[in-house]
């Protein structure tokens, strides 16, 4: 039985504060796994997104990512001085970067993906197939929400 020391009272129904300790147990795991590489979620999300749309310029990254502009431009210039991006002016819009995945940045991807699957494995060790799947959609509808209020 768990003492009342042990107990978060009030907090204990709210989803928030749960959704906090797990970001935050997540968020541990995360960085042991990526220790080493110089890789952060955002840097893994930009890779992601350009890798699947090459071309794609850095605005609508940032739209994919919900990244404001003004920080969209030092993620993509700390990913093009790593050699894993590169930036030219799109050729339709002058005005704007298109940007691609170089071969150093798809390796630097896989190799982040894969630690992140076992970073995935094991927070979610205890989780059949279908809690999983519950969990990731409950998570969209949140974040969907999240979106439609904006």
């Amino acid at each position: 039985m768990v003492g009342d020391q042990d107990s978060v009272g009030a907090l204990d129904p709210l989803v928030g504060y749960h959704l906090r300790r797990a970001f935050g147990a997540f968020s541990g795991d995360f960085t042991a796994a990526m220790e080493g590489t110089g890789m952060r979620q955002v840097l893994v999300g930009v890779l992601a997104v350009v890798a699947r749309s090459p071309g794609i310029n850095q605005g609508a990254v940032g739209r994919v990512l919900d990244i404001k502009r003004a920080n969209m431009v030092s993620l993509i210039n700390e990913l093009v001085e790593a050699k894993l991006l590169t930036r030219e002016t799109d050729p339709q819009d002058r005005r704007a970067f298109a940007l691609a995945v170089t071969d150093r940045g798809r390796e630097v991807l896989a190799d982040s993906l894969a630690r992140i699957e076992a970073h995935e494995a094991r927070m979610l060790a205890g989780f059949t197939e279908t809690e999983r799947a519950a969990l990731l959609e409950l998570l969209r509808r949140i974040e969907r929400r999240a979106g439609d209020s904006a």
